[in-house]
């Protein structure tokens, strides 16, 4: 890959919130020129008090999050994201650059063009609130139900201003923007106080629950390890101590000396089906090197992951194939990057990928039902051997 040179500008939505151009292309990475930075949209700040009927001001109340006593795990409550954007048509999506004339005007980028850029969700499910106090208090009182504000940030990562493309359909040089991207909001988000995890991921589908078809990601910062973290450090910590050795560099190693299941080698890269593949279609993406996350990652693996991730997408997307016309489906899928925590145990953590899809068949999707929703006891519809010769004979 060519020298790779980004530009970070940051600014403040009408609202308050933060966005931030990520530039590759000329004449924004040198400086030359500056994307938009004003926000002409009639917000108000969205921290302000709200007025009630009888004209008492009421402070604003951010969203909290109640801990569950029968497994140990927070649940944020949202009860605004009820009312987000949902489905809109190609000249209303918010995620768009400004286009002069269109009948539209809340987008959410001031430009009328960007490379990437990331701005704080205006629906969250998780925002710190200046001057709220992260303590925990009790539901009714009763100590067996303790509740915390949500206090942690959403992050929205708009891929491309091309509203009709997708991530396998990106650059190379695109896609080391957009790792430079999640590395720089890991390392920004991971140091705000009260943050124990960071998450960055990609829905895409309508078969996922995506409301939103541009092409976009989101980073969630986290007040709180998530429990698939915690089994994960759980049973690393327990794998260290039996070993003295990495859980999750011993599953890596293990995949290359069995080899049925690997799907890509680069030199910096390793993809696989996971031994215990859970989902009709799943791939982990770990790197050779032990990196604890994102930020960890140098240059040449930056460089190696943008052309290895975009051939695992490419491949995905020919995964299954419309019966009759052998058309390929772009596979509806959750991508999400696991890192170590910030921390206590983070010494036990290793950055790795998880790319995983709902779609069992053409037209056919897995439902969890029975003791998979009930009890959170998983059975598999096929065999990751399976998964891994399909994707092994899509090759180049």
């Amino acid at each position: 890959m060519t020298s790779h040179h980004t530009r970070f500008t940051a600014t403040r939505l009408a609202d308050g919130r933060e966005l931030v151009y990520v530039d590759d292309s000329e004449p924004y990475v040198s400086g030359a020129a500056t994307r938009r930075l004003d926000d002409p949209r009639p917000l108000g700040d969205r921290f302000a008090p709200t007025t009630r009927k009888d004209g008492s001001q009421r402070p604003f109340v951010g969203p909290q999050m109640r801990l569950d006593p029968l497994t140990g795990e927070w649940i944020p409550m949202a009860t605004h994201r009820m009312n987000r954007t949902f489905l809109p048509a190609a000249d209303s999506c918010p995620l768009c650059p400004a286009r002069p004339g269109a009948r539209y005007s809340d987008g959410e980028v001031p430009d009328t063009d960007y490379d990437v850029v990331v701005f704080e969700n205006r629906f969250p499910a998780l925002l710190q609130v200046p001057g709220e106090v992260d303590e925990t208090t009790y539901l009714d009182g009763d100590p067996l139900w303790a509740v915390r504000p949500a206090a942690g940030r959403c992050e929205v990562v708009c891929f491309s201003s091309d509203h009709d493309t997708s991530f396998a359909d990106l650059t190379p040089y695109r896609v080391r923007t957009i790792v430079d991207t999640w590395a720089a909001r890991t390392a920004a988000l991971g140091a705000m106080p009260g943050i124990e995890e960071v998450f960055c991921f990609e829905n895409r589908g309508r078969e996922i629950g995506v409301t939103l078809p541009h092409p976009h990601g989101q980073i969630y910062a986290l007040p709180y390890t998530t429990p698939r973290t915690r089994a994960i450090l759980r049973q690393a910590a327990e794998h260290r101590e039996r070993t003295g050795r990495s859980l999750l560099r011993d599953v890596m190693e293990a995949e290359l000396r069995a080899g049925v299941r690997v799907v890509l080698e680069t030199e910096h890269w390793v993809a696989y089906v996971p031994a215990a593949a859970r989902w009709p279609v799943e791939v982990h993406l770990a790197p050779r090197r032990d990196v604890p996350d994102l930020p960890a990652l140098d240059d040449a693996e930056r460089d190696d992951l943008a052309v290895a991730y975009l051939e695992v997408l490419r491949r995905l997307d020919r995964f299954f194939v419309e019966p009759g016309t052998g058309e390929p489906i772009a596979l509806p899928y959750i991508a999400g990057w696991h890192q170590a925590v910030p921390g206590a145990g983070r010494e036990l953590g290793r950055l790795h990928l998880q790319v995983f899809s709902v779609l069992r068949a053409p037209g056919k999707l897995k439902y969890l039902a029975g003791v998979e929703s009930g009890v959170a006891s998983w059975i598999s519809d096929t065999t990751p051997e399976r998964i891994a010769r399909r994707l092994q004979e899509l090759a180049p």
